[in-house]
């Protein structure tokens, strides 16, 4: 565990560390079939900016230093959780289940009964790490479910190789 570290709704100063935090995570990726995403862009601050202004994205900090964030938004009546991130040095220290629990907590003031997401399927840090923490795989996609996923082909992702899941909150 972090002694200093805190969770707090993410500000436009915070755009640039959470990409460089998204390109640094993405590094897991190194070594697997997915080694592509290494190379790939982080998330644009033009939409960085929506979702802090929409308070989609909260920032975990160690000190005043922001070393993970989770980012999501309302997709049919529920939180869909779009990109969790921790930099390498904080990883495995339960950063990334705090963010999901506070994203939980969000919801449940919004009145969203769920949180849901889409990850791959084979990744120990994606998939089975989602499992561990409640979430169960969707067999049958919503219509949202459905266009995100065309979402994710539009951009080159395999969709074969991901599952959306679903967690109550």
């Amino acid at each position: 565990m972090i002694p200093d570290l805190r969770l707090r709704a993410a500000e436009l100063a915070d755009i640039e560390p959470v990409r460089a935090i998204e390109r640094a995570s993405a590094a897991r990726f190194l070594g697997t079939e997915r080694a592509w995403l290494a190379d790939d862009d982080p998330t644009d601050a033009e939409t960085l900016a929506e979702r802090v202004g929409q308070g989609g994205l909260l920032v975990a900090c160690d000190g005043a230093t922001p070393v993970a964030f989770v980012m999501f938004r309302e997709a049919e009546g529920c939180g869909y959780i779009e990109q969790v991130d921790v930099l390498p040095s904080h990883e495995r220290r339960g950063i990334g289940a705090r963010l999901i629990e506070a994203v939980a907590e969000a919801a449940r003031m919004r009145g969203w009964p769920a949180l849901t997401l889409s990850t791959f399927k084979d990744v120990p840090f994606n998939a089975p790490y989602y499992r561990r923490l409640g979430f169960e795989d969707v067999q049958i996609l919503t219509p949202g479910m459905a266009e995100i996923r065309a979402e994710h082909e539009a951009r080159g992702l395999d969709e074969s190789s991901r599952v959306f899941m679903r967690r109550g909150v």
